[in-house]
């Protein structure tokens, strides 16, 4: 008898484990858990700072309404944030830590390529979704089908911004600066140099720089002196207000165009505006906006106290569109079950309307979206200009 006893105890300590695994994630306590593997810290907090407000702004305002409703059910929304410090490696460890510790139903993030697909890799061998906001790296979601992201990609943004600049600018020599040691900036580099050369003219100077680099008078020196008409950047805003400035300094007086990483808040301050006039590839833009987008800006700016820049705004997208899979695919209280459902809904999304414009997704996991140019004003804003299209 107390050896049956001792099983039926035994048994009864299996099967509460087991339950409070099925319902980790998000179910049992009527709790919806996403993950933010973002960048609080580093040499770009700004960029985790926008995914972190925007993930806030619909957090706050869903939780205020009684929660997510998902198959007539209200679940309120926890949001976990963790600090990848702009690095591949501490990107990976939250990775590990928002799937196996925390037990997320999905993951936002990161954001930046460098970081999104060491982690996407982590993320698609553990079987849990993960959405990228602004990673536009072709290596982020290739071959990983719990991988997505809400932006444009490299091959798609380098050959319309080199036929922009051709157009605008009417020019044939161009210098290309660039950061060796990302992944983001040292494709969209090369991607860019190659529709140059093929299409448009030459490209006179090639140079690099490494991550930790303060001081790039030794390339702007031979990009000046190399004759090019017009200085493209695929670089991180905090690079870019250095390079520019020093560019200046040197008397460089040429045009200046720039990729979606410009895209922060903090670009015209750590300038001191040095960049007005000149142009980037972005995913859009808030001056001028109307409808949601509008709404959007208005809500974020009265929030945080100045305008949301494209993090902030893909974020945004990133996160309604991983509760509407979520909503769609419906929660049953076995993570892994749920995680499955999310992905599958995530890649059936079709005509998403989001802020930052209308979203289909591909097989693999990749939204097909416009791009835009923007101009930076005298002011510090960034002007539409025009759109691009696939």
């Amino acid at each position: 008898m107390k050896k049956n006893l001792k099983s039926l105890l035994v048994l009864s300590a299996v099967s509460l484990f087991t339950a409070g695994l099925l319902f980790a994630g998000g179910s049992k306590d009527k709790t919806i858990k996403i993950g933010f593997n973002i960048p609080l810290t580093g040499d770009s907090p700004k960029v985790g700072e926008g995914a972190k407000y925007a993930g806030e702004l619909i957090k706050n305002k869903i939780n205020e309404a009684g929660g997510l409703e998902v198959n007539g059910e209200k679940y309120m929304l926890d949001f976990i944030y963790v600090d990848n410090e702009l690095k591949p490696e501490s990107a990976i460890q939250a990775a590990y830590k928002l799937i196996d510790q925390d037990q997320v139903l999905a993951v936002m993030g990161p954001c930046g390529s460098g970081r999104a697909i060491p982690a996407g890799q982590v993320n698609n061998d553990s079987k849990c979704p993960m959405i990228s906001p602004w990673a536009t790296n072709p290596d982020v979601t290739k071959d990983r089908p719990y991988v997505f992201r809400a932006c444009f990609l490299d091959p798609f943004q380098a050959p319309v911004a080199a036929k922009f600049a051709s157009e605008e600018f009417g020019i044939k020599k161009i210098a290309i600066l660039y950061n060796l040691e990302d992944d983001y900036s040292k494709t969209l580099a090369t991607l860019f140099k190659d529709s140059w050369e093929k299409k448009y003219g030459q490209v006179l100077s090639f140079e690099s720089f490494g991550q930790k680099d303060q001081d790039f008078s030794v390339q702007l020196t031979k990009i000046i002196g190399s004759g090019a008409e017009l200085l493209y950047l695929p670089c991180y805003y905090n690079h870019v207000a250095l390079i520019v400035s020093q560019a200046k300094d040197l008397g460089w007086d040429g045009p200046v165009m720039g990729s979606d990483a410009w895209g922060s808040a903090d670009l015209w301050k750590l300038s001191k505006g040095l960049v007005a006039g000149d142009y980037f590839t972005t995913h859009y833009a808030a001056a001028g906006a109307t409808g949601k987008t509008k709404d959007f800006i208005d809500e974020y700016k009265a929030a945080y106290g100045y305008v949301p820049d494209d993090v902030a705004a893909l974020s945004y997208d990133a996160t309604n569109l991983l509760l509407l899979s979520i909503q769609k695919a419906g929660l049953s209280g076995d993570l892994q079950k749920d995680r499955d459902g999310i992905k599958d809904a995530l890649g059936a999304i079709k005509d998403y309307d989001g802020i930052t414009g209308r979203m289909t997704f591909t097989p693999e996991g990749d939204p097909v979206k416009d791009a835009v140019v923007v101009k930076i004003s005298p002011e510090g804003t960034f002007q539409f200009v025009k759109s691009l299209q696939p």
